[in-house]
């Protein structure tokens, strides 16, 4: 059976890798009025579900994985750190800010390392 292996960690079978990438090694409840969460070492969040209508901090809401990947409320995704466009991962996304409001039900899916929200109350899974 083909293995897959995750940054920074052990080889899954691929069952195993589909199971991490549903966020089966848990999750996390937070709200608005709670400190930013964080995984646990070497995991991220994988996919976060707005149980109501959910706006991130401006700053530090969500920080990715890696930038120039996954969209995050630093950068615009497809951006490298000095803010110059990277056309390998594409380019032409938005950053999020507060003013973007994800609709209660919402699951968004990346690879985060921190979440903060501005209001609302989220389910982070991690993976």
């Amino acid at each position: 059976m083909a293995n897959y292996e995750l940054p920074n960690s052990t080889k899954y079978s691929v069952v195993e890798s589909n199971n991490v990438g549903l966020g089966q090694l848990g999750a996390v409840y937070t709200t608005a009025s709670s400190d930013a969460i964080k995984p646990p070492t070497n995991s991220v969040f994988v996919s976060i579900q707005c149980l109501t209508d959910t706006t991130f901090d401006s700053s530090g809401g969500l920080v990715t994985e890696d930038a120039s990947l996954w969209f995050n409320t630093a950068s615009a995704a497809g951006d490298l750190a000095d803010g110059s466009e990277t056309t390998s991962v594409g380019s032409g996304g938005k950053q999020i800010d507060n003013s973007v409001s994800f609709p209660q039900g919402s699951v968004i899916f990346g690879r985060w390392t921190e979440i903060d929200i501005n209001s609302g109350s989220i389910i982070a899974y991690i993976g």
